[in-house]
This record gives C-alpha cells, structure tokens and sequence, in this order.
C-alpha cells in the first residue's frame, strides 16, 4: 500500500509541474507572439517611415533633375548664344567670299595688288582709286581662278572709289547688297574680306571702333563719314568690302595707320553710303562732281575766338582764305585779314565764322564739309549763316565743281 500510495502521491505531486510548464510556455509563446506583434508593427512603421522618406528623397532627386536638366538647357541656350554670332560670321564668309576677287596692277614703275568686288551682273568691279590708279594693265582674278583683263570705267581721287569692268560668263558674278552705313554703331561686328599679301578671300573679324573719322584726300581735302575698324586690314585688302552679319556691305577697307605698314589695330574703310552715292556717276560719266565752295577755313577754337574778339564759347568754321573766283568770293564771302600767333601755331584770323547752313548747325569745319558731301551737289544754291564783326547774316552761295586735284 506504501508503494502504490507513494506512486499515487508521486503522480499527484507533478501534474502541477506540468501546468506550471504549460502555463509558462502559454505566457512564453504570448509574450514572443505580442513581441512579434509589437516588432511587426514596428517594422512597419520603419518601413513606412522609410517609404516616406524614400518618396522625399525621389522627389528631391527629382527637383534637383529638374533643376539639373533646366541648368543644362540654359547652359546650352547660353552656349548656342555665345556661338551664333560665329556661326553668323561663317555664313557671311560663305555667302560673300565668291564676290571678292583679287585685283593686279601693272604700272610703270612696277605691279601692285589690292581687292574689289562683284558691284552688279553686268561685271563692274569696286575697288579702292590707289589701287588702280596710274595703271597699265588691271587684272581680275575670281575665287575659281577665272583671271581676264579689265578696263577702268571710272574713279575718284577724292573719295578714294574707282570702277573697273570685266568681261566674264555672269555666272561667276555674284554681286554684293550695299547696306546702309549710317545705321553703323560703334561695338557692332564687321567682317572684312580681301587678299592680303596675295593671300585670297581671307577674312578678318572686328568691330566699328568709330564712326565719322575723316582722312587726307588728294589737295588737301579730306574724306568724312570714314569707318574705324580694329578688324585686321593689311596690304593687299585695300578695296575689299567690310560687311555687317546680314552680308552687306557697309565699307570699303581703305587704308590703316601703321608706322611699319602692317596692321596695328586701326583701319579705316569709306562708308557704303558714300559708294552708293558716288558709283552712279563713275559708271556713267567716269567720274564724280564734289560741291565747291572754294575756301580754305578751320575750326573756330576758344583761343582763335578770343583772339578775334569773340566770345569764348563761339563755335564754327573760320574762313581763313577765299579762293580768288571762286562761289564763295562771288557770294561776298571774307577770308582773314591778318595772322598772329596762338599757342604756337600762326593763325589767319579776322574772317567770316560759318555758324550755319541751311538751317543746320556748324560746329566746326568738319560739319561743314559732311553736309556739303552728303547733300549737295555742283549748282546747288545755299544759305549760310555768318558771323561777321559781330553781327550775323545770311548769305547765298551757288556752289560750283570741285576742280581736279
């Protein structure tokens, strides 16, 4: 009985055990279950916050694409503008370099070179008067090597302008559109084509340094309303055509100033509204009539004013000398009486001061000569305003031909 009561009683004694276990392993398997449940929960709150900034993130990658891509394009808008005027430069070449030709003197002293170009269909020829003048023999060579002889038509010393004419198949022709030269603005790009040094169609970019310079002409007159230009202009250009970017031609490449005769940064070019005017005539007559007024005169400076007497602020053109028969002497108008020293310089003071022409302001003598050049023309009658022993008075003067130089 002993042993089946302590066998009974050890039965007894772990059934507890049992449910204790099961109760820990209930509370084990609830707590992992919970912890399961608590780190799920977690997770997904991880992963949605990580989705959140996931989104952010792309959305930033994005902007910053956006902005990226918009840099891009305007980096590209500001390439494309900084290479347009190249492109624009190169198309000009293009268009105008089979109307420049390269011009052969043969005179008898020896030969020289300059350039022309195409004017019209017909086979006139622009070019520089110095660089035909005194000429035996002119030939023209073409961009595809066509060279025939030309006769000279027609030329200006004044103005620095000749004509020659070809006689070619017109297809080779391609004449050059003259733009105006008074819408020129300083800082705008020019392109000059010629052949310097015998160097053909080569081009020179630069800019119109300065407008209404004037250069010495032939007796002592001077050529106005002259371009300056920093595009290279060396030996051999002189003739060819300076050109804005739409291709016109708004000069013609003339002259520089160079102590050793190469390029130093200024050249000089005769405005096209010049070769527009005066081109008519050489065709026709051979030559062009200048307007003549037949003085001699200068600016009037503070220092020349006070010296006549004048108040200091005074300006105009004094007549120095009145050419004897000339239409300023026909038209009573006075040259100086006496000469005297200022600042160095002898001066002939005492004559009439030009304050005026037709209404229009002369501030010097200058002023003078570019409203006569541009507006005028031989026979023409005009109305001056003069300052004479301090009185002002109108005056008519019928202007004659500008004799031969």
């Amino acid at each position: 009985m002993d042993a089946e009561e302590s066998e009974t009683y050890n039965v007894e004694v772990r059934k507890p055990k049992r449910d204790k276990l099961a109760i820990v392993v209930a509370l084990l398997l609830v707590a992992n279950i919970t912890a399961i449940v608590f780190f799920t929960i977690d997770f997904n709150l991880q992963v949605s916050r990580l989705d959140r900034e996931m989104e952010l993130l792309k959305f930033q990658h994005s902007s910053t694409n956006f902005e990226l891509s918009s840099l891009k394009e305007e980096l590209k808008l500001l390439r494309l503008g900084n290479n347009s005027e190249s492109l624009l430069q190169t198309q000009v070449y293009n268009a105008t370099r089979r109307s420049v030709v390269l011009i052969k003197v043969t005179t008898l002293t020896g030969s020289g070179q300059g350039s022309g170009f195409v004017y019209d269909t017909e086979g006139r020829i622009i070019t520089n008067n110095h660089v035909v003048e005194n000429s035996l023999k002119i030939e023209v060579t073409f961009i595809d090597g066509t060279t025939v002889q030309a006769k000279l038509v027609g030329r200006d010393p004044y103005s620095d302008l000749a004509v020659v004419d070809v006689d070619v198949d017109p297809s080779i022709l391609y004449p050059l559109r003259l733009g105006d030269s008074s819408e020129l603005v300083v800082g705008e790009t020019v392109v000059a084509i010629g052949n310097p040094y015998g160097l053909a169609s080569t081009m020179t970019l630069g800019i119109v340094s300065a407008l209404g310079r004037q250069m010495e002409a032939p007796a002592g007159y001077a050529i106005v309303d002259v371009i300056q230009t920093d595009a290279a202009i060396n030996p051999g250009n002189s003739g060819g055509p300076l050109l804005n970017l739409k291709g016109e031609v708004v000069g013609m490449n003339t002259a520089i100033i160079s102590e050793t005769r190469q390029f130093s940064g200024i050249g000089f070019a005769i405005p096209s509204n010049t070769i527009a005017r005066e081109v008519p005539s050489l065709i026709s007559k051979g030559s062009y009539s200048h307007p003549y007024l037949g003085i001699q005169g200068m600016d009037l400076t503070p220092a020349i004013a006070e010296a006549m007497g004048l108040d200091k602020k005074t300006k105009g053109a004094l007549i120095t000398t009145v050419v004897p028969g000339g239409p300023a002497e026909k038209a009573g108008l006075r040259g100086g009486t006496m000469d005297v020293a200022i600042e160095g310089t002898t001066v002939r003071i005492g004559g009439d001061v030009i304050l005026g022409v037709e209404n229009n302001v002369v501030k010097n003598l200058y002023d003078l000569i570019v409203y006569m050049e541009r507006y005028k023309k031989p026979g023409d009658s005009v109305n001056m305003k003069i300052l004479r022993s301090n009185s002002i008075i109108d005056v008519q003067v019928i202007l004659g031909e500008r004799p031969p130089p």
